[in-house]
């Protein structure tokens, strides 16, 4: 080996393993951003301090039971829009996406047009699409995709559009990770549960095998009663009637409605965590993510 070849063998290691270096950096980067954004946190129930990303969730959040079925919203997706000249079937269109339903679960969204109307494109779709929105959930309680994650995303598609013979337009994907980041600095501040405790509250099985807006859970001293108010379609009038309901247990049991820290609520303290949680839906409402509504439940999974 001459001492050219050789140089250009070690030229070319130190250059594969200065990529392999920064995109380990960039990649702990985004995990960092992760953990430090949408740290969903749990409201005092007295609600005596002012809200702050930085609060520790106390309590665990419950899991949805399964994928909401929403369209693409660029509010909250990196949504790619890909033209198909001669039109392709869904089938077609299908089987080249699965490979990016299966790298993305529950996160990767396939909409499509035959030129009468937006619809999912799902297994059983037997119209020849003109026109695909893919699109990649990229803010959710997880917090924010992760530039090499998009990166893959975009480059997949690229690749589907090759195989399909279509184009793509895309939006910068900096610009999209930077309003990602500007909404789940927002969701931070609206991303509340609300927990009431019925201490000495006994036996609440009824209580806990009927359907309710709000989450019961049986405790050895008694009962906690919580609302995940950005999933809950009107939450002022369910944080009602989850207090309606604690109160109810406290007295049929000689028990008291308290917050995380033991101390007694009384009406007072009742209705002002109700107005807060109001105030809450009416932030939520404005930026157009309405408690309960299909784009909240997304947002907020």
């Amino acid at each position: 080996m001459t001492d050219l070849q050789l140089g250009l063998l070690v030229i070319g290691a130190l250059a594969v393993g200065g990529v392999l270096l920064y995109n380990r950096a960039q990649e702990r980067r985004a995990r960092g951003d992760a953990e430090r954004a949408f740290g969903w946190r749990h409201a005092d129930a007295l609600l005596d301090e002012p809200a702050s990303g930085e609060r520790a969730l106390r309590t665990a959040a419950r899991k949805i039971d399964g994928p909401v079925e929403g369209m693409p919203d660029s509010r909250l997706d990196y949504v790619i829009d890909i033209e198909v000249a001669r039109g392709t079937l869904s089938a077609t269109v299908l089987e080249h996406w699965k490979g990016l339903e299966h790298r993305f679960p529950r996160r990767a969204l396939l909409a499509g047009s035959d030129g009468a109307g937006w619809r999912r494109v799902v297994g059983g779709d037997v119209r020849s699409l003109t026109a695909l929105r893919a699109a990649l959930q990229i803010v959710s309680r997880d917090g924010v995709a992760g530039d090499a994650e998009l990166l893959e995303f975009r480059s997949a598609v690229e690749t589907l559009v090759a195989a399909l013979g279509a184009t793509l337009s895309a939006p910068e994907m900096r610009a999209a990770l930077e309003e990602a980041r500007e909404l789940d600095k927002f969701c931070v501040d609206a991303d509340i549960q609300v927990a009431l405790h019925v201490a000495g509250g006994g036996s609440a099985e009824s209580l806990a095998s009927e359907e309710h807006a709000f989450h019961v859970e049986l405790r050895p001293d008694g009962v906690s009663l919580t609302l995940d108010v950005p999933r809950t379609a009107e939450p002022a009038r369910s944080f009602e009637a989850m207090a309606r309901a604690a109160r109810q247990l406290a007295a049929a049991s000689g028990g008291r409605v308290v917050d995380d820290n033991g101390a007694e609520l009384d009406e007072r303290a009742l209705a002002a965590i109700s107005a807060e949680v109001e105030a809450v839906r009416a932030r939520l409402a404005e930026a157009g993510f309405e408690p309960g509504s299909e784009l909240a439940l997304r947002l907020f999974s």
